[in-house]
């Protein structure tokens, strides 16, 4: 017999969570039932990055599409978490409130704050009080960010504290320096670890230098790839419309659609 559907009367949060109840619960759903917050954990990862596929994108609808998928497994943890007998989604939203409240006293408040760069000051020295367990200033930065977000967090930690470059031209020459050494171990034939190992402090430094630039790296790099991808498409294309297979073309020949590409308006 079907399970009831929670009320359409109720507050749109409130029926998500008794219907999130209803498939953990009694006559639910078999795959909800057996999922952990472990096996939850790709998903969400993957939900996260739908969410920002759609803001890169500008496609509002699609964004709240996304933000329902991503709050549906906020819902679905909390869920675990209740049963459990660890917290609620009242929990949740709680402790978010307080914080807010608490790393604003600018607003809610006697302090003050004269523009957002004071403000991430103050939010970072509150931060800095609510968790003394952090004993080192890089506590707190995910291991589990991708390569270059988690890169460009250490450094901004490294550098609240004063360790960092006085400007761009530092982080400049560091580039400079490493790909030299790069160099160095790629031509006396060291192992791939090596190679590696020298590879990744250059992209390190790379990070550093854009930090210092106001740009952010992993933005770049998508975007860099986005941009490859569309030109690479559009050279399939001018391939395909040739009649002679890819293989067939020659670098060079390849490299003149790729200029002609280039030099498109949306290219």
């Amino acid at each position: 017999m079907p399970v009831p559907i929670p009320d359409p009367a109720l507050d749109p949060v409130d029926r998500l969570t008794a219907l999130m109840a209803i498939l953990r619960g009694p006559g639910g759903c078999p795959w909800d039932q057996k999922q952990t917050h472990a096996s939850l954990r790709g998903s969400l990862i993957e939900e996260t990055y739908e969410v920002v596929d759609a803001i890169d994108e500008g496609d509002i609808a699609g964004l709240r599409e996304e933000l329902g998928d991503l709050f549906l497994h906020i819902v679905f943890h909390a869920r675990m978490a209740e049963e459990r007998g660890d917290f609620t989604l009242r929990d949740v939203a709680h402790g978010v409130v307080e914080k807010l409240i608490r790393r604003h006293p600018h607003v809610f408040g006697e302090g003050s704050a004269a523009d957002a760069e004071e403000v991430l000051r103050n939010w970072h020295a509150i931060k800095k009080d609510e968790k003394p367990e952090r004993t080192s200033a890089l506590d707190g930065v995910p291991r589990h960010l991708p390569a270059l977000m988690r890169a460009h967090e250490v450094q901004k930690k490294a550098a609240r504290v004063g360790f960092d470059w006085p400007d761009a031209a530092g982080p400049r020459e560091k580039i400079a320096e490493e790909l030299r050494e790069l160099a160095a171990e790629i031509e006396a034939g060291a192992a791939p670890e090596r190679v590696a190992d020298e590879a990744g402090d250059l992209l390190f430094a790379v990070v550093n230098y854009l930090r210092h630039l106001k740009v952010d790296s992993e933005t770049a790099l998508s975007g860099a790839t986005v941009k490859f991808d569309r030109r690479f498409r559009a050279v399939e294309a001018a391939v395909a419309a040739s009649g002679k297979p890819f293989a067939d073309h020659t670098l060079d020949e390849l490299e003149i659609l790729w200029q002609a590409v280039k030099k498109k308006p949306a290219a």
